[in-house]
């Protein structure tokens, strides 16, 4: 893979090349990417979708949106420290036009968009949805399925929803939001089609990136991007080398910001917890600075900054360490999995798992949203079968008009219909599903 290739300004229906040097000053496009995403609707549903603990009413805890706006500031910052480096060691960038500001933008677009193919109620609601199709009522439609449609189904993915959301052509509409394929291919953490699953411990077959529904898509993005096949009997591509830097973001936010959210929320106890973090950062912290904070907001604040930078400069570093084998396909783990706060970091997630992940409240709360996600899934699925089929009742009829118009369309093929349902139901913010849920039930009119 080369860096010419891998920046491509292309967007979906190009019929020229885009080139950097060419670009507004004022309005690059790789910033425009961000903007582009920050206005969608389904970024801004996020700000109504479960970050660590669901249905939370606590004004302390992250949401899927206020997380996404902090990752995608640590991914600025790290995509602009990767660019100035390799634009010292790659001086045919510098001719180009490029600039370390295009790595930031590129990263901290695709850090913006990482969790909005999410579904209501955090990553149980992948889970919902999956054992509604593997163990649920929907088992029955896995004789009509090929494999890997079947897999799509039954572990569904946040990840390949969100690449269908950024991508979806539609009526008018081509190329979905129209990003950059540089963007598109820092977003994709895992380039490769539901099946095998897990047949190797590379970092890239942790999980899936997009839909068989949206395969040709990101074929088309992969060969302008000039991405490495993995394996070549198989859709499974090497990430995009600025993919590891989106994933340090999230992973830099989720370890610290979520062990924040514990401490606010009285879960994990602040002296306990602020000697965690100060482990962190014992080799910066200033003690005569951190001892004259009075609050713990403060005290919390000042470590939290200290270790968010720490982390940043510690990926960055590993990075560059490794850059060439990035490039060639060789780097099989992320940035932070074997740096040199990984003790640190792993003690760091062991209590944010015992203390905020299994608490009584998440998984009280948890619970509810499999029953509701599985009751929706129900519904609308055999609304719109019924429909296809000649079979609609009057309730089918009327189920059907809240499906928003672009869900409405009338798709022969089954694997279509179960797809477009599940995001359908996968979009919906946390409260907007329990109402819905409530109205379905004649809870709520």
């Amino acid at each position: 893979m080369n860096w010419e290739q891998l920046l491509s300004l292309k967007r979906f229906g190009d019929l020229k090349k885009r080139d950097r040097k060419d670009q507004d000053a004022n309005r690059i496009g790789f910033e425009v990417d961000y903007d582009r995403i920050i206005f969608s609707d389904s970024f801004r549903s996020l700000q109504d979708k479960t970050q660590v603990v669901p249905l939370s009413q606590t004004d302390f805890v992250h949401t899927r949106l206020t997380h996404s706006l902090e990752v995608s500031v640590v991914g600025r910052s790290l995509g602009r420290l990767v660019g100035a480096a390799l634009l010292e060691k790659y001086p045919v960038l510098n001719e180009l036009g490029y600039q370390s500001n295009d790595f930031g933008a590129i990263v901290a677009s695709a850090c913006l968009a990482h969790d909005i193919g999410n579904p209501p109620f955090g990553h149980s609601g992948e889970k919902a949805i999956g054992e509604y199709f593997s163990v649920g009522k929907g088992r029955r439609f896995k004789a009509d399925l090929t494999p890997k449609e079947w897999e799509d189904l039954v572990s569904f993915e946040g990840n390949a929803n969100g690449f269908a959301i950024l991508t979806e052509s539609r009526k008018g509409i081509k190329g979905g939001l129209r990003l950059s394929y540089a963007t598109l291919g820092a977003f994709m953490k895992y380039p490769k089609e539901s099946l095998p699953k897990k047949p190797t411990v590379h970092i890239i077959d942790k999980k899936y990136g997009f839909f068989q529904a949206d395969k040709h898509v990101f074929q088309e993005i992969a060969s302008e991007l000039g991405l490495q096949r993995l394996r070549n009997n198989e859709v499974a591509y090497m990430r995009h080398p600025l993919a590891y830097l989106v994933e340090a973001a999230d992973d830099i936010c989720y370890t610290i910001i979520d062990f924040e959210d514990g401490i606010n929320m009285g879960l994990i106890d602040e002296d306990f917890a602020l000697e965690y973090l100060i482990k962190l950062v014992k080799d910066t912290i200033n003690t005569e600075k951190y001892y004259q904070l009075s609050t713990k907001q403060d005290r919390l604040g000042y470590l939290r900054a200290l270790a968010i930078g720490n982390l940043i400069n510690e990926a960055v570093a590993v990075f560059l360490q490794n850059e060439e084998a990035i490039l060639a396909g060789d780097y099989p783990i992320s940035l932070l999995e074997k740096c040199a706060y990984e003790a640190q970091i792993n003690d760091i997630i062991d209590i944010s798992v015992s203390k905020i992940y299994k608490s009584k409240e998440v998984i009280e709360k948890e619970i509810s949203g499999y029953s509701i996600l599985a009751e929706l899934l129900e519904v609308f699925i055999n609304a719109i079968n019924h429909k296809v089929l000649g079979q609609a009742t009057n309730f089918d009829k009327l189920v059907i008009q809240l499906l928003p118009e672009k869900y409405q369309i009338n798709h022969e093929d089954l694997y279509t219909r179960l797809l477009m349902i599940c995001r359908f139901i996968a979009g919906m913010s946390d409260s907007g599903a329990i109402l819905l849920h409530k109205k379905l039930r004649g809870i709520s009119l």
